[in-house]
């Protein structure tokens, strides 16, 4: 199985449709609710409900997930019955295969209750297909459109001082570079508050979009990075590092006790990671979606669905 615990939970709804075609007659039946075995319609909605439940034990690559509401209808016509499958989930990766599982499982019960009525070459299944979805990295984007200035600093008195190889943060400017930072510059500097903020004030000059320091944000006297960035931020965001505080705490215990903070210096945006490879890539994990997004459409003014700047 693919491994998801690296991705963000997000609302994910999909919607999956199959037709079966049917003699008139059997429709009519269809229309009743009259046949030798019950309701097909009813019975067909609630295969189709189990089914989408137990994906998981039906396609052996498919994560099991909390299915959150899971429905299914149907549009009739003279010869044919449309299925309309929507499941909706919270959680790191879709539904798509369960509302496609929906919605055929429920037209083969429809199939299999019409089947007395009619001629096996009178009865077929047809063009199951994924007619949407939502959530996820189709509908919150993890790269910039058009590319941006980044740059990476790493704190840390040991690699600075050339005693062990910086992991950290060489994982931040790898993965900024694939989400279409560019240019990303890369500095490694020991733990030192006029350092920094000098290092800082540069980079805000040189109009640099995105600022991603990583280290120094827990709580012994070297880790001065939170001391050194919150005075000089215009603008605060707590919700960017409560977000990565959070999505850390469920992989392992000790993500409450960075102090790292978040905001805008000018029209710069600053990010404090942790300095642990791990602390370092879920904090990213857990954020990229909104960086990107707030800095495509946050304070330079930018448009975004559903909000006031949009015409209705």
């Amino acid at each position: 199985m693919k491994d998801v615990s690296q991705k963000p939970d997000s609302l994910r709804i999909a919607r999956a449709t199959a037709t079966l075609h049917a003699p008139a007659a059997c429709i009519d039946l269809l229309r009743t609710g009259e046949t030798e075995k019950g309701d097909p319609l009813k019975t067909a909605r609630v295969a189709g409900i189990l089914a989408a439940k137990r994906t998981d034990e039906l396609i052996p690559l498919c994560h099991p997930l909390p299915i959150h509401r899971a429905d299914v209808h149907y549009e009739l016509s003279d010869t044919s019955v449309r299925i309309i499958a929507e499941v909706q989930t919270i959680g790191p990766t879709g539904v798509e295969m369960e509302a496609l599982t929906a919605a055929s499982l429920a037209a083969l019960t429809i199939y299999d209750m019409l089947k007395p009525y009619a001629e096996p070459e009178d009865l077929h299944i047809e063009d199951c297909r994924l007619e949407r979805k939502i959530g996820g990295k189709s509908h919150y984007r993890r790269a910039l459109a058009s590319p941006r200035g980044a740059a990476v600093v790493v704190l840390s008195d040991t690699v600075a001082s050339g005693a062990k190889p910086d992991t950290a943060g060489a994982y931040v400017r790898d993965a900024l570079t694939a989400a279409n930072f560019a240019p990303v510059a890369y500095s490694v500097i020991p733990d030192d508050a006029v350092f920094l903020g000098d290092l800082l004030r540069t980079l805000v000059a040189d109009g640099v979009s995105l600022v991603v320091t990583v280290g120094g944000t827990g709580l012994s006297p070297r880790d001065i990075t939170v001391d050194t960035v919150k005075p000089l931020l215009d603008v605060e965001i707590p919700g960017i590092m409560e977000t990565a505080r959070a999505f850390g705490q469920q992989r392992m215990p000790f993500a409450m006790l960075s102090r790292g903070v978040a905001g805008y210096v000018g029209d710069t945006l600053v990010v404090t990671f942790p300095g642990s490879r791990g602390g370092a890539s879920e904090s990213l994990a857990a954020t990229l979606p909104g960086l990107v997004h707030l800095l495509e459409t946050g304070r330079t003014g930018g448009k975004h669905p559903g909000g006031y700047g949009e015409a209705s």
